[in-house]
């Protein structure tokens, strides 16, 4: 082999190994994530509590993450991807197990609140690994990454499950299995995670106001993940309560929205490169929002399954094109141009439900959709923030 191509062949093996360990560090992120889903009402009916102290409950988990997130940027810069990312990993997969066992509220709310500053840390970071990756490799692929996020919430609830109906595992060693699995995908993803961050922002506060197109980057972001909290918490209610459709049915909404916006962001990479990102918002954007006129319009089931299908696959590239743009702004470092764009988008999935429930109360519910067609329809009209 001549001399020359030795160094080539071991950047193209590096940059491999990265791109494995981000895909990973997605996919984890997300496993783990979706496994707290089945352990909620198993939690709730340990501690004996009615809906309103579990919301207070799970209010902490979306308090950690928010705490946590803003000063990730400048942590992966002083001590690296690789350190924050597996640190922040490894703190979710000891936290996991506990929220299976503890059966004090007080003990709870913390062990909620650390899993939720973990997981706001894991995001930040990956995020951030996922830009740099991405520049290294000179094409896209933004939307791969957080596809294997969609790919791995579908697994970990799945797999959390179907363990726990299994009904010969107790919830607390189904949250070790979990566990112990990401732990195995996080050893292998080792050798890929960066160990170091975003060198701009080696000098920058630990916190700073995003500002300029940052700021209108991380308010698209947080109208789109409005869009998806409202989808995930609001969906099912409204197909039984203007739909009249039964329970067993009423939950495909949600469904049919995953499927559609995991499906889309796997195939995302590749649209980016034929369409350019400018197209992809404009046609992402109209396309939820034409989604969501039919849930309002159209009086059927059938036609608003269609219609969050519509949603899932419209807006399953936005936040990856976004995340992708903040990562090129020179208006902030990219490591806190991520992070606040990331704490805004988070934003939105804690407010998103709460304004969909505030305007439903004042209107009616499917008034209150007619919001999310206005935002998503902001969003392609706010196409420019994406290359051509």
């Amino acid at each position: 082999m001549p001399s020359s191509l030795a160094p080539t062949l071991a950047r193209d093996a590096a940059r491999i190994r990265e791109q494995i360990a981000t895909r990973l560090a997605f996919f984890i992120a997300g496993f783990s994530t979706a496994a707290w889903a089945p352990l909620v009402p198993l939690a709730k009916e340990r501690l004996g509590l009615d809906e309103g102290a579990l919301g207070l409950l799970l209010l902490c988990l979306g308090l950690g993450s928010i705490t946590a997130m803003p000063i990730t940027g400048v942590l992966t810069t002083r001590i690296g991807c690789k350190t924050v990312i597996t640190s922040s990993a490894l703190l979710i997969l000891l936290t996991l197990p506990l929220l299976a066992l503890l059966d004090g509220w007080l003990a709870m709310a913390v062990a909620i609140a650390v899993f939720g500053a973990a997981l706001g840390t894991v995001d930040v970071a990956m995020n951030i690994q996922a830009i740099i990756v991405e520049r290294s490799s000179g094409r896209a692929m933004m939307s791969g990454f957080h596809g294997l996020y969609s790919v791995g919430g579908i697994a970990g609830a799945g797999l959390m499950s179907l363990l726990l109906g299994s009904g010969t595992m107790s919830p607390v060693l189904a949250a070790g299995v979990i566990s112990a699995a990401s732990l195995v995908l996080l050893v292998i993803a080792l050798p890929g995670l960066l160990p170091y961050g975003d060198d701009g922002a080696d000098t920058a506060p630990p916190f700073a106001w995003p500002k300029g197109i940052v700021l209108f980057i991380g308010l698209l972001c947080f109208l789109c993940f409005l869009v998806e909290g409202a989808v995930l918490d609001w969906s099912a209610v409204f197909l039984i309560s203007e739909r009249g459709s039964d329970v067993g049915l009423a939950g495909l909404g949600y469904a049919a929205f995953a499927i559609a916006m995991t499906l889309g962001r796997l195939m995302g990479d590749r649209l980016r490169t034929i369409l350019g990102e400018r197209r992809v918002l404009i046609i992402g954007g109209l396309l939820a929002a034409a989604g969501f006129l039919v849930v309002v319009l159209v009086p059927s089931v059938s036609a608003n399954l269609l219609g969050f299908l519509l949603v899932g696959a419209g807006a399953s590239n936005v936040v990856p094109v976004l995340f992708s743009a903040a990562g090129r702004t020179r208006a902030m470092p990219a490591g806190l141009a991520v992070t606040a764009v990331t704490t805004l988008g988070y934003l939105g999935i804690l407010a998103g439900p709460a304004l969909i429930g505030f305007v439903a109360h004042l209107t009616e519910l499917r008034a209150a959709f007619y919001l999310l067609v206005a935002a998503m329809l902001f969003i392609a009209a706010s196409f420019r923030v994406g290359r051509s």
